[in-house]
């Protein structure tokens, strides 16, 4: 295999779990592309965040979408947690003046062994992560059971496997939905943004706790 389509090769696979040196350059990439930047604030922008909500992002990668909900929550609590030391270390900088002021709260965490994060929930997002959730249906529901009851969970996509479409975006907006309703959520709408591929975000509210 040529040298070059290693390192993308490589390169490709630390946007699962970024770690070292490549997962450094993962993290600069996806906080600097601008479709990742749009992307998540775009989610942001869908959740109706008030200023005193407590709310969850769940594989927050380099702090982008933890910003855009902080701007929004003034008064409320941002928490945020990942798999990768690496995306952590780097979301806590961007947000290190709001983790000071006690408004953002970083952990290094997998979406299978979440922390107590001490009281019920308004919101949870997730951008680009719940195809690495072991069994996906039974994270939503323990995520159900974090939130208010009437609180709502944002779940969005934008596939990046070769070929990716319109019709990959709507089939991904699909299984959301159906893992959404399957973990005891009430989906309230899809919503598209027009990147290539679209990205499609379900947002769904929570009836209380299983």
């Amino acid at each position: 295999m040529p040298l070059r389509q290693r390192v993308v090769r490589r390169l490709v696979g630390q946007f699962h779990c970024p770690h070292g040196l490549g997962g450094h350059a993962a993290g600069w990439i996806m906080a600097h592309r601008s479709s990742n930047v749009r992307r998540n604030r775009w989610v942001v922008s869908l959740l109706d965040v008030q200023p005193s909500d407590r709310i969850l992002e769940v594989g927050i990668g380099p702090g982008v979408a933890v910003a855009a909900l902080t701007d929004r929550a003034r008064n409320g609590v941002v928490f945020g947690v990942d798999h990768s030391d690496v995306m952590v270390r780097i979301a806590r900088r961007r947000n290190a003046a709001a983790i000071r002021a006690g408004r953002v709260d970083l952990r290094l965490a997998a979406a299978d062994a979440l922390p107590d994060f001490g009281a019920p929930l308004d919101k949870v997002v997730a951008v680009n992560s719940m195809g690495f959730w072991p069994e996906p249906v039974a994270r939503l529901k323990e995520l159900r059971g974090l939130l208010h009851a009437g609180g709502t969970i944002a779940i969005a996509s934008q596939p990046r496997c070769p070929g990716a479409t319109a019709d990959t975006s709507s089939n991904a907006g699909h299984e959301i939905e159906t893992n959404l309703r399957t973990a005891g959520f009430s989906p309230t709408r899809v919503e598209t943004l027009g990147l290539d591929p679209p990205v499609v975000c379900v947002l769904a509210l929570s009836a209380g706790a299983a």
